[in-house]
């Protein structure tokens, strides 16, 4: 049911290469998509490669990324990361896991979401609205983000990982929010272990 109300949906950060997309996840910590690409439309047209972010000092690039939360830690991740990817990749983003996890800023999270959206591996990263709605729906019990991961990547074959990531997302957006979750409106309310446990309390 929820395929066929969000049929199909892509990730709303703006880039234009895997680099780009790096930068903009980094970004996106404690940050909407929305600000992160408001941010970027003037950071991409200013410095283009790692080369040009790597010679920035931790205060330029700080004043840049401003209205981006922890924009301090961000800028000296970002700095630290562009020297590893200039020194040791010829300025590419390697497309296996372990590489990119080791760079400075770069989480499980953020690795699975490089990998998954840019090179178009089978990952399925786990954000806080997918952690939600997976339980909450019952999709997974775990109580990590790399349990909820594990069910989910157990649960979904690998072609369509990439869309129910996406899916999911949207939905925890727009109707199962973390306050105030649109219940009246969601499509797949009656599988909701929080509804269904609201339900009970009141007959309670």
């Amino acid at each position: 049911m929820l395929a066929e109300h969000i049929p199909h949906v892509e990730t709303t950060l703006h880039y234009r290469n895997p680099f780009e997309l790096l930068i903009a996840v980094i970004l996106s910590a404690q940050c909407t998509d929305k600000q992160v690409n408001k941010t970027t439309a003037g950071l991409f047209a200013k410095y283009k490669t790692p080369y040009d972010f790597a010679a920035l000092s931790h205060e330029k690039l700080a004043s840049e990324i401003k209205g981006c939360g922890l924009y301090r830690n961000k800028s000296l991740h970002i700095i630290k990361t562009c020297r590893i990817l200039a020194e040791r990749y010829g300025g590419r983003v390697p497309g296996n896991f372990n590489d990119l996890q080791a760079l400075p800023g770069v989480g499980r999270k953020t690795a699975n979401v490089v990998l998954n959206i840019a090179f178009g591996q089978p990952t399925f990263p786990v954000d806080t609205h997918i952690y939600r709605v997976a339980r909450r729906l019952g999709l997974s019990n775990g109580n990590t983000p790399r349990r909820v991961e594990k069910d989910l990547t157990d649960l979904i074959p690998a072609a369509e990982r990439g869309h129910w990531h996406h899916r999911l997302i949207h939905f925890g957006r727009s109707c199962c929010t973390a306050r105030n979750p649109r219940c009246a409106e969601c499509v797949v309310a009656q599988y909701c272990l929080k509804r269904k446990k609201q339900l009970m309390d009141k007959e309670n």
